[in-house]
């Protein structure tokens, strides 16, 4: 597994299609490619969040928001996203980071309005000091389960923010007196197993890196909810983009979930190849086709 990273005027353009991957130990052939797209801004602030001047009490460290949207759909892809926010607006939404910023609204992406996310939406990604979106197929779900692909999915989205941070500020990380420490936000109740032995090839040990999982994270802490807004609105226009495709199947309404229209299109023209086969819905379609 790689991480496809390209520098261009202080900006790492992360793309990636990533199609082996190795868990722990075992190397897996996916059957179709988890994608990622995203950058990170080589800033002032970036750095000082992730270099020390040797006191322990200064250390910054570098704070990630990993969410994903689309666990409970029948249909297309879940997707994960994470966000690096500058380190002032890196709170908890209760105490207020983002006032008078332009992010001023942001909380979980369940509590806004579709009006409200969409114009977030390319907020994050201008404002963030980096950000990344990982597409985890329908076929890959039905190969791993819906469970395993959303862990694989928080994991790819972190070690690719990790590695293009570690990547171009290694000559600083290298320094007697500078250390890359993180601290990676999950949305949910359990964090992700990340690949240590290729990050410590990067410099990052695994002692440096704080996982933590949050319970209903996306609206507790902000680099959480910035992360639900690129998850959420990354689905919902792939969801758009399938109902052009197949505009009888409602897909712009139900977004893929298990809607009464949704399961009456899919009994009068049958699932679509983006519909997810190891779904109990799907299967005894499927079932009943032959």
């Amino acid at each position: 597994m790689s991480h496809k990273t390209s520098l261009d005027n202080h900006i790492i353009h992360i793309k990636s299609d990533i199609v082996l991957i190795d868990i722990k130990g075992q190397f897996i052939d996916l059957v179709a490619p988890v994608r990622l797209h995203g950058h990170v801004k080589l800033t002032d602030d970036l750095c000082q969040m992730i270099a020390t001047t040797g006191h322990e009490t200064e250390m910054m460290p570098l704070q990630i928001g990993i969410d994903e949207a689309g666990r409970g759909p029948l249909l297309g892809s879940v997707n994960v996203a994470g966000a690096i926010l500058p380190r002032i607006w890196s709170d908890l939404i209760e105490n207020q980071p983002l006032l008078n910023t332009p992010l001023s609204i942001l909380t979980d992406s369940k509590k806004l309005s579709e009006k409200k996310r969409d114009k977030l939406y390319p907020l994050v990604q201008q404002h963030a000091l980096g950000y990344v979106i990982a597409e985890i197929p329908a076929a890959v779900i039905d190969q791993l389960n819906i469970l395993q692909a959303t862990m694989l999915g928080m994991r790819l989205c972190t070690e690719a923010l990790l590695t293009a941070v570690a990547t171009h500020y290694a000559d600083t990380m290298s320094s007697t007196s500078c250390k890359l420490q993180a601290q990676v936000l999950f949305d949910g109740n359990r964090c992700p197993d990340l690949d240590y032995l290729t990050l410590a090839t990067l410099g990052i040990s695994e002692s440096s890196i704080d996982c933590q999982a949050w319970v209903k994270g996306d609206a507790r802490h902000t680099s959480i909810a910035a992360a639900s807004i690129l998850a959420k609105v990354s689905r919902d226009q792939a969801m758009y983009q399938l109902d052009s495709l197949y505009p009888q199947y409602g897909i712009a309404k139900h977004k893929g979930y298990p809607t009464r229209a949704h399961m009456e299109a899919v009994d009068l023209y049958g699932p679509l190849p983006e519909h997810r086969r190891s779904f109990a819905p799907i299967r005894k379609a499927l079932n009943n086709e032959r």
